[in-house]
């Protein structure tokens, strides 16, 4: 299939130069609403297989991962505790994620990550808070609570109700989708502020190619349906 009907979403663009790896084209693919058991083989199949090319590599976003995997659940099967209530009073809320600003997604976050280290990187966080030092709880609970999301008004129904852990073993399922395709793989956590890379297949595909790649987020998990990227060299 012809790979240039794949258009970039409204306000991105399909090709990046990035600062040490060339230019690379961003093609998003539009899939049906993931749900929990649908399998990412399957996906690959009916999605992305028709316009693969050789040393292409595959973008996946960790949210229809994380989906698949069961880890999404509806936020009136949560039971935020007391503890889950306030803590989350204390976290940013940024505009392109909820993170752990809802009692929702700050229980995950415990029952997933421990109190005792939320507690901790809590206190840390309010000692440096004053000093201007942003960021410092988030630097503690590591990659795994950094994923958790939750419901925001632009995301895409069912979902738009539910809060979600991190997949589960991005590296593996990086590297088995790689397997299965014949392209490298990542599997990214990103929005317009930021890019996280939880997984790669190795090889070529680099933790800093990838966040280079995706400076721009050029994916869309709202009304967009684009969770992955055609990722294809463009010129040295």
């Amino acid at each position: 299939m012809d790979i240039s009907t794949l258009k970039a979403n409204q306000g991105k663009q399909i090709n990046i130069t990035t600062k040490d790896y060339g230019t690379y084209a961003r093609y998003p693919v539009k899939t049906h609403v993931v749900v929990s058991g649908d399998s990412l083989e399957k996906i690959m199949d009916d999605y992305v297989r028709p316009y693969l090319e050789k040393g292409d590599m595959i973008f996946i976003s960790e949210k229809i991962v994380a989906i698949s995997q069961g880890r999404a659940f509806d936020i009136d099967d949560i039971k935020p505790s007391r503890l889950a209530k306030f803590l989350c009073r204390f976290v940013y809320k940024s505009p392109y994620g909820i993170g752990l600003g809802s009692p929702w997604t700050m229980q995950l976050a415990i029952q997933d990550v421990g109190a005792p280290k939320i507690l901790f990187a809590a206190l840390c966080s309010a000692v440096t808070k004053p000093f201007g030092v942003r960021g410092v709880f988030y630097k503690i609970v590591g990659t795994k609570a950094r994923a958790i999301d939750g419901p925001c008004d632009y995301t895409l129904p069912p979902y738009n109700h539910y809060a979600k852990l991190a997949p589960l073993d991005p590296d593996g399922v990086a590297k088995q989708l790689a397997k299965y395709t014949g392209c490298g793989v990542a599997v990214m956590d990103a929005n317009d502020i930021g890019r996280e890379v939880l997984g790669t297949s190795g090889g070529e595909v680099t933790v800093e190619k990838c966040k280079q790649i995706f400076d721009d987020n050029p994916l869309g998990q709202a009304s967009e349906q684009t969770p992955i990227a055609i990722v294809r060299k463009v010129s040295e």
